[in-house]
């Protein structure tokens, strides 16, 4: 993974200073809340319904058991015990003082750790897939390649005040798990007919209150003007996105309402003017970066045999680990999603239990994902069972990766204060009445996801099935979505009808899943069998 150099360690102690002396001035008074409001976004502190709020910045979703495990001591130190792992691959702290946050950032320093644009109207932080760098199926680990974007972005002056928030997801497979195709920028690192190594830009998506999927930009951009088309992309919509009305200042606005065309067409002049003046970093720069992410010193003629016996750790094996591209070696998942549980929250503890485990089990390696799990990358398959044993003893080896009791949450309304409805408690019921593995598993994949307000930090628009909690009449009324999803086969979900209040929604889910049982033939998700058959039998048996 990245490490710092001594430019990247003096910067970040230099806004760590820069922030006391802003904090130090709004508790004396002289600075407005209005005049500190900018200043505390652009270091990832919000002000919620009851406290501060911190976003902990972890590019591209990787850390070290060292910085896991100070997660887990500001969870103790500075909030109540817990941090909350979000949906762009960071953790944030719900309970934070005003006057403890600078300390808070000066400990994150100290392991190569900041908040920097977690927040704001900038380039936030770059996500990609859970599994670069293990996964069997990816082209090349898509991380030098967000890591260069991040370098770029981070303090990029021209960028500094977009009109709106911006995303950027990496990836490198045709599997995509990250919701590529729903960022501002969504980047799949692809070869082309010769076999050269390219991106394909795809511009224009997000969610939110008008979701979009992103069409594509850029067919094949080669690797040495990455960060120039990038920029090219940016520049356009920096002069052109509006910024009169910020619900319709998003880039997937612009790329809308002018068209693909007419917006391909102003970034292809933008790029063609910007290689005239030789800003793309130069390729050596690139490997590099490709330097901090060298495969681990993995063992060979490891068997591939797991000892299945113990039938709890069988259900979690099958259910929890994914293909690695070494023999021997497999990818596993911790699940955040207890029977009950916050989707998401872990404690103190279970993040210092993780991070020993990521330094025992898997080179020093943890990743967080944007379905709020996280993932222990390269582990032997002979340490498994060993593995499994300490997670269940810590409450971390639920076996439900991909099934409706992996269900994405935001906060919602018991801490943000844009939302509209709860998120939690829904979350937890409908967790509690599927809680039956078998039955979980008799339903197969079927991704659950959940958002208390048309922010959709929950991403409900690509579930297939989908929670939007709203307001109506002071009442909590929760609209049920069907047919979304987030991978390759990116689309956006249809509400089914009239909301219901949070015990209705959950017996709506449950309905829906008994057409899907109902209905589907071999083979199919609850997805392929919705898109088969349509949205009307679901419809019937959910209104009667």
């Amino acid at each position: 993974m990245y490490q710092y150099d001594t430019y990247d360690q003096q910067m970040v102690d230099a806004r760590v200073a820069e922030f006391r002396d802003q904090v130090a001035r709004r508790l004396a008074g002289d600075i407005t809340e209005d005049q500190f409001k900018p200043l505390r976004l652009k270091n990832g502190l919000y002000l919620q319904l009851h406290a501060y709020m911190l976003r902990v910045a972890i590019p591209y979703g990787t850390l070290s058991g060292k910085q896991m495990r100070l997660l887990g001591d500001i969870a103790d130190k500075y909030d109540r015990g817990y941090g909350h792992f979000t949906t762009r691959q960071n953790i944030q702290y719900n309970w934070i003082k005003l006057d403890e946050t600078p300390d808070i950032l000066a400990d994150l320093a100290t392991v190569e750790m900041h908040a920097i644009q977690t927040s704001g109207n900038c380039i936030r932080n770059i996500s990609s897939d859970q599994y670069a760098g293990a996964a069997a199926d990816e082209i090349v680990d898509p991380r030098p390649y967000a890591e260069l974007l991040r370098q770029w972005s981070t303090f990029h002056p021209e960028f500094d005040y977009l009109p709106r928030k911006f995303k950027i997801a990496v990836i490198a497979s045709d599997t995509d798990r990250a919701a590529m195709r729903l960022h501002d920028i969504g980047i799949q690192l692809v070869k082309n007919a010769a076999g050269e190594l390219g991106a394909k830009f795809y511009v224009g998506g997000g969610m939110g209150r008008t979701p979009m999927i992103a069409p594509v930009i850029g067919e094949f951009v080669p690797l040495d003007h990455l960060v120039t088309y990038t920029e090219a992309c940016l520049r356009v919509y920096n002069q052109h996105g509006r910024r009169d009305n910020k619900y319709k200042a998003r880039i997937k606005i612009l790329v809308h309402e002018i068209g693909a065309d007419a917006y391909r067409a102003q970034v292809e002049a933008e790029f063609a003017h910007m290689l005239t003046l030789g800003l793309e970093p130069p390729l050596a720069e690139l490997e590099r970066i490709k330097g901090f992410f060298p495969d681990p010193a993995f063992e060979t003629g490891l068997s591939d045999t797991v000892d299945r016996s113990d039938l709890d750790f069988a259900l979690w094996l099958d259910q929890n680990t994914i293909a690695h591209k070494q023999p021997g070696y497999a990818v596993a998942v911790i699940s955040l999603k207890p029977v009950g549980g916050i989707p998401g929250d872990a404690s103190a503890d279970q993040i210092r239990l993780m991070a020993d485990l990521g330094e025992h089990y898997s080179f020093d390696e943890l990743r967080v994902t944007h379905a709020q799990n996280i993932v222990l990358p390269h582990v032997r398959k002979a340490d498994l069972y060993t593995l499994w044993q300490q997670l269940d003893a810590a409450g971390l080896a639920t076996a439900n990766l991909d099934l409706v009791g992996d269900i994405i949450a935001c906060p919602g309304l018991d801490y943000c204060s844009l939302a509209n409805a709860r998120s939690i408690p829904v979350a937890q019921k409908i967790s509690e009445r599927f809680a039956d593995t078998g039955r979980q598993r008799e339903l197969g994949e079927l991704k659950l996801k959940i958002s208390g307000c048309i922010n959709a930090c929950g991403h409900h628009h690509a579930g297939h099935i989908g929670i939007l909690g709203v307001d109506k009449r002071g009442l909590e009324n929760y609209q049920l979505l069907l047919g979304g999803s987030e991978g390759a086969d990116t689309s956006l979900g249809k509400i089914t009808g009239p909301g219901f209040d949070e015990d209705g929604i959950v017996d709506a889910v449950e309905k829906a899943t008994d057409v899907y049982l109902a209905k589907r033939t071999d083979g199919e998700r609850f997805l392929d069998t919705y898109r088969r058959i349509g949205m009307e039998p679901f419809k019937e048996a959910i209104y009667g």
